[in-house]
């Protein structure tokens, strides 16, 4: 059954807060499902979050929702067992809007109301996910996540 696999067991790190203020920006607000609250990244060429997973877990949806003017061009999804290296998923090609984001396995999806913009996006079983955001919409290199939902189940 597929259900959120971020626990208060998962660890988070992301790679910047905008001017450090983890209180009104941190990475705590990417899972807090509070549509007022969320991660503001500082400037950067590139911008990402990792999770590490109490246990093994099968990737079956993601959901991603971008404030629009902040968000990527494109984007790198890397999974790891057991602290291995990083490997790469797949990449992906968000759309710059507010709407949320939802991989499949095979394919990704942007709910907007009659439309969808899919592409493919395998399953994967890992402890450890990094999403990397590059190519950011923002002239100064932020980027400002309302919602990162990890959606599958334990191995």
């Amino acid at each position: 059954m597929t259900h959120s696999l971020v626990c208060a067991d998962t660890v988070s790190r992301v790679s910047s807060v905008l001017n450090r203020n983890t209180r009104q920006f941190g990475k705590k607000h990417l899972f807090d499902q509070d549509e007022e609250t969320c991660w503001n990244s500082d400037q950067g060429p590139s911008q990402w979050v990792v999770l590490e997973f109490p246990q093994r877990i099968r990737v079956s949806q993601l959901q991603i929702q971008f404030q629009g003017g902040f968000s990527s061009r494109r984007g790198c999804l890397e999974g790891s067992q057991r602290s291995e290296a990083l490997n790469k998923i797949v990449d992906f090609y968000p759309e710059d809007n507010n709407s949320i984001q939802i991989s499949y396995p095979g394919l990704w999806a942007v709910s907007l109301d009659c439309y969808a913009h899919t592409f493919p996006v395998p399953a994967a079983e890992v402890d450890q996910l990094k999403v990397t955001f590059e190519d950011l919409t923002d002239f100064f290199g932020r980027v400002v996540i309302y919602h990162l939902r990890v959606l599958g189940e334990k191995v």
